[in-house]
């Protein structure tokens, strides 16, 4: 019998190939951590029906191809909202424009922020002192 792996589609820009990344969780002998190690496995779909973020069961088989070793077997479960489906709501809805309470209203850093007054140069400091002895 055929060895099956369970994963999640990350590509499916192929014709009749999907990119199934298996995760799996491993402890270290020597220090008996668990750590999860993810693997990715090029499949081969026939029909083209399995789509990005999809949970899908692949089979080992012969080799297809170069890198292909896996048949999909069946798709488990489909996301209810799919990162491409978010991108286009995302992109018809309009950007709403910054409230004028934000946009006037300054920093409180600004607020707090003494003013410095400008520092004087050696010959403002020498014209200063030539005018007030000249009145």
């Amino acid at each position: 019998m055929a060895k099956q792996l369970i994963g999640i589609v990350s590509s499916a820009k192929g014709d009749k190939t999907i990119v199934v990344t298996v995760h799996t969780r491993k402890t270290h002998p020597l220090y008996r951590k668990q750590y999860t190690v993810s693997k990715k496995f090029m499949a081969h779909d026939e029909k083209n029906e399995a789509q990005a973020g999809d949970k899908v069961a692949i089979a080992e088989t012969r080799p297809l191809s170069a890198r292909k070793r896996h048949t999909l077997d069946r798709i488990i479960e489909k996301p209810a909202l799919r990162a491409d489906s978010l991108a286009a709501t995302k992109a018809d809805e309009p950007d709403k424009p910054a409230t004028k309470a934000k946009a006037e209203k300054p920093t409180e850093t600004e607020q707090t922020k003494p003013v410095k007054p400008a520092a004087k140069t050696k010959k403002a400091d020498k014209a200063e002192t030539e005018e007030e002895a000249a009145s």
